[in-house]
């Protein structure tokens, strides 16, 4: 299942070029798997005052290929790769149009409150398969 998610570039997204400030997309990605979250039903408060555990990004792959501009309606689509007892690799893209502007390549850990690694619970192991 991929999950889109609508993005409009506004003025403070951009550089003094006008285009879509770099770390900017790392933001509009983390927007993708928080509402991919809400998607599939998981809610990250329950998880983290019932089970004490959060979602952590572990590693992030990107590729920038495109230049987003001012007023740009984009996409930021989410899927998930791969699923083992410890992580989740997401594979992220976002778009305008048909153009990919940026890919990344997420993988996402769950940690306890204490920072310390902890396994995926099988509930959300099950919920991604």
């Amino acid at each position: 299942m991929i999950y889109s998610l609508p993005v409009r570039v506004y003025y403070e997204d951009t550089d003094m070029a006008g285009i879509v400030y770099y770390a900017n997309y790392l933001r509009y990605i983390e927007r993708g798997r928080s509402e991919w979250v809400r998607e599939v039903g998981l809610d990250q408060n329950v998880m983290k005052e019932r089970d004490g555990i959060v979602f952590a990004v572990r590693r992030v792959e990107a590729d920038y290929l495109g230049s987003g501009r001012l007023d740009d309606q984009l996409v930021v689509e989410t899927q998930v790769k791969a699923v083992t007892g410890v992580r989740m690799v997401m594979e992220q893209w976002v778009k305008r149009g048909e153009d990919i502007l940026f890919h990344a390549l997420v993988t996402v850990v769950c940690m306890t409150l204490d920072g310390h690694p902890t396994r995926l619970p099988a509930n959300i192991r099950q919920m991604v398969h």
